[in-house]
């Protein structure tokens, strides 16, 4: 007979006592505060084969969120498959930008570029439920996610399935956000760590990274309103570029913004 503190002995011998936890957390349907109260326990064979499972796959680089089918992003849970992005805690630098430059009752126009899980524009529509928040994404399957997400935790957004701006007509936004692909194509990590599982439509752009974020500031300023802001995310050493990108597209009061690495990870400026 194992139990739920034996078998969490038996899979440190390959990942990371947190990550056994979660995983077992999953197969018991459990919290890992219950898994500590009810640690002498006994697993049966189902349960016991189910863990053995996911623990062999995380220990050959299956990423746990894509293991358990969730990532939390801001407080909330989010579903997630190897269909989107997994959600990262410096993307929230993006959500707290704009709180702090739409503010939580304002009825504002937002749109989400490449939205993948939707967690930014599903954060969005929640903190400022006044606002009309608008996704995009040009891989049906992630806004098949999307869509899940906004209708599990009660979050009303419009998705549409559009290459960047290329659905939305004539429509401007007072504040469009995005965490668009950023890693060069020939970058070691792709092929290292969770990165391998992750879809790298979502990942990589182009020989410095930088392909994506170009061609959103060549389209940005004419889906802007006046006085719009657009931010995005991207990579720990491309802050200079992206500002000298910004400039270039006539953007004004550029603004750079250090996650809690104290890395320069989102960059933004005013349509003026």
């Amino acid at each position: 007979m194992t139990t739920i503190a034996a078998a969490l002995v038996a899979a440190r011998a390959k990942l990371p006592a947190g990550e056994a936890r979660l995983l077992l957390a999953h197969v018991l349907q459990q919290s890992a505060a219950w898994l500590l109260a009810h640690d002498d326990q006994v697993l049966d064979e189902d349960e016991l084969l189910a863990f053995a499972s996911l623990v062999a796959r995380r220990a050959g680089g299956d990423p746990v969120a894509y293991l358990v089918g969730f990532r939390e992003f801001f407080g909330r849970e989010f579903e997630v498959s190897s269909a989107v992005l997994i959600p990262r805690p410096e993307t929230e630098l993006l959500i707290e930008i704009a709180l702090a430059i739409v503010g939580v009752g304002a009825a504002a126009r937002i749109l989400d570029l490449g939205t993948g899980s939707g967690c930014i524009a599903v954060t969005l529509a929640l903190e400022i439920p006044q606002a009309q928040v608008t996704a995009v994404d040009a891989s049906a399957t992630a806004l098949l996610v999307a869509r899940k997400n906004a209708e599990r935790l009660g979050a009303h957004v419009r998705f549409l399935q559009s290459d960047w701006f290329s659905a939305l007509g004539g429509e401007r936004f007072e504040l469009i956000v995005a965490n668009p692909p950023y890693v060069a194509a020939a970058d070691p990590h792709l092929a290292a760590g969770d990165l391998r599982h992750e879809p790298v439509a979502a990942l990589a752009s182009g020989a410095d990274g930088l392909d994506a974020i170009r061609c959103i500031l060549a389209a940005a300023p004419a889906h802007l309103a006046s006085g719009g802001w657009l931010w995005l995310e991207h990579g720990y050493d491309q802050s200079e570029p992206v500002r000298e990108l910004l400039a270039a597209a006539g953007f004004a009061e550029i603004e750079q913004r250090r996650d809690l690495a104290g890395i320069i990870r989102a960059s933004g400026g005013r349509l003026t």
